[in-house]
């Protein structure tokens, strides 16, 4: 008679046990919060449930973005498509929280972003019949969750949840609610985690990293300095901040940056080159604080990746206004422009201005565009024949590595996670082209 020892029987069982699990698809939409929302959802499930590719999936996992109706309405649409294939739907992230009711008319259950560690909660109410709707607030520190991440190299780790900001066209405040920081010593902690495990770049990622710790008696540049602290090599990306919290602390900011863990990268949306529709945006900077910093930035460091946000077509931009961006971002010269054409969301103070004509938001959008496209093509021409300091980050048919500006260079060989010296051979509109020296 055969002796089952607990081996055995793993050894046996595993394969049938892992049969019968049920087969759970993760799609991500929108911002690097969202991504980084993905790695909790992938923890949370991975131990109930195998985790597999949308087509072989039972069940479907959308990390859904509201930030414009468009968005909306393709993950909606996407939703619709997956009931049609006879999958069971899991609506995440913003939607739940931004257009309920559509949600609770595709979705077999919905979670709000806040609540992801419940996510089994959710996908086993799903396939028994049984639809949930979890989106009461809740207060978590994401650093505390377990997380599963799929990227070889590049971590992202989320800092806080919320804003202090009351824009006026921003339908995320209603998903992610005021600003929650987290704790540093859970942010350290988990940073110094991922790089014990390989990852050489972290891109620290909230609503808004500028307002980090407001309320609590430290900031993002505080944070920063603990991050700097941790020993290991590894770059840390810091995302988007609003002008004015940058501009409240500028001279500490300046300095956490000078850290050479530090990526010399600035995400700081100015929306607006009016001052009148920066109002009415309900924006809490001036066109004169964003330059400010945006100098003060380029001045302290040799090199600096300044990336902006606008929007185009916001339902109070006059001709006069746009004209005012335009050339906010001729004399600027930013080396990221990011174009929106502006979205009427329900429920926004915006959203009973009278929307523009979408073909004036569309021949804006193009016009700064085309401007952008010629400042981004000029720069990255005149870095050739340079060389920088490289780390390899990301490996997608092609080996991606950054300068210690973010400066995104092409390699023909190497491997993720390793740092090396190279030389710019070539251009083009959004990237460099290097050859390794060593």
């Amino acid at each position: 008679m055969k002796c089952w020892t607990y081996d055995n029987f793993l050894i046996y069982w595993n394969p049938i046990i892992r049969a019968v699990r049920r087969r759970v698809a993760i799609e991500t939409y929108g911002c690097t919060m969202n991504q980084a929302d993905s790695d909790i959802i992938r923890a949370e499930i991975s131990g109930e449930f195998e985790v597999s590719s949308t087509e072989s999936a039972d069940i479907v996992i959308l990390n859904s973005c509201g930030v414009i109706e468009f968005t909306e309405r393709k993950i909606l649409k996407r939703a619709a498509e997956l009931k049609k294939a006879g999958k069971t739907v899991v609506i995440a992230g913003c939607l739940p929280r931004i257009a309920p009711k559509k949600v609770r008319e595709v979705a077999d259950s919905a979670i709000s972003p806040d609540n992801v560690h419940r996510i089994c909660e959710a996908v086993n109410a799903a396939v028994s019949g049984k639809s949930v709707f979890i989106i009461e607030r809740a207060s978590m520190d994401k650093t505390r969750c377990k997380k599963l991440r799929t990227r070889k190299g590049i971590a992202t780790v989320s800092i806080a949840e919320g804003c202090t900001g009351r824009c006026t066209f921003c339908a995320t405040r209603f998903a992610r609610g005021r600003l929650r920081s987290f704790s540093p010593e859970g942010i350290v902690e988990e940073i110094r985690k991922a790089v014990a495990e390989g990852y050489v770049e972290i891109q620290l990622t909230s609503q808004d990293t500028g307002a980090y710790g407001h309320g609590n008696d430290t900031n993002l540049s505080e944070l920063l300095e603990k991050i700097s602290s941790i020993e290991g090599k590894f770059r840390v990306r810091v995302g988007m901040m609003n002008p004015h919290h940058a501009y409240g602390m500028l001279d500490e900011l300046l300095n956490a940056f000078g850290s050479e863990k530090i990526y010399k990268f600035l995400h700081l949306p100015v929306q607006s080159g009016d001052e009148k529709v920066l109002r009415d945006m309900g924006r809490d900077h001036s066109v004169e604080e964003f330059e400010e910093v945006v100098s003060a930035f380029r001045k302290r460091f040799d090199d600096v990746v300044i990336s902006t946000d606008v929007i185009a077509g916001f339902p109070t931009e006059s001709e006069e206004a746009f004209y005012r961006t335009f050339e906010l971002i001729r004399r600027i010269k930013p080396d990221l422009l990011n174009i929106t054409r502006y979205s009427p969301r329900k429920g926004t103070p915006a959203y009973r201005l009278k929307d523009l004509p979408g073909w004036v938001k569309k021949e804006r959008s193009r016009a700064l565009t085309r401007l952008q496209n010629r400042i981004q093509e000029k720069k990255n021409a005149s870095f050739v024949g340079r060389t920088f300091d490289v780390i390899a980050t990301k490996f997608d048919g092609e080996l991606l590595a950054r300068t210690n500006a973010y400066r995104p260079v092409v390699l023909r060989h190497g491997r993720v996670g390793e740092f090396y010296r190279a030389k710019i051979v070539g251009s083009t509109t959004t990237h460099l082209l290097g050859e390794r020296i060593f």
